[in-house]
């Protein structure tokens, strides 16, 4: 898990009704997580979100016959919702809410979060300038 990624996604949790955030890998892999959530259910919300993600992106066929761009999942249960969307190359960002979020904000704000995310993912490793041959 990537800590240095995990308080960029606190920002999002700053909406009303918003719970927990995780960024995920195309793989599976937990990249990192918002706080309060626990490794072991950080790590299960990977690799189901890839699963999803994976599925979602496979029925675009679905709504006209052609095969669509997948944009953003969104999964319903009774207390409450998980978006999923894309946060670049290979990775995915899964925020959970309560059933009262306001769905707009979120989406806006999830996709602000991308834009950092994005940033920070395609920035080349520094390079060391210490001591030189």
């Amino acid at each position: 898990m990537n800590n240095d990624l995990s308080w960029m996604l606190d920002g999002v949790l700053e909406i009303p009704g918003a719970l927990h955030a995780v960024l995920v890998s195309a793989d599976g892999l937990l990249m990192a997580s918002s706080q309060g959530v626990g490794r072991d259910h950080a790590d299960t919300v990977a690799a189901a979100m890839s699963g999803v993600q994976s599925l979602s992106r496979s029925i675009g066929f679905f709504c006209d016959g052609t095969d669509l761009k997948w944009r953003q999942t969104l999964v319903e249960f009774d207390g409450g919702w998980v978006f999923l969307i894309s946060a670049g190359d290979g990775a995915y960002l899964a925020v959970s809410a309560s059933t009262d979020i306001d769905m707009g904000d979120i989406t806006f704000r999830m996709q602000q979060l991308v834009g950092q995310l994005g940033k920070a993912l395609t920035t080349p490793p520094r390079e060391n300038i210490g001591a030189r041959p």
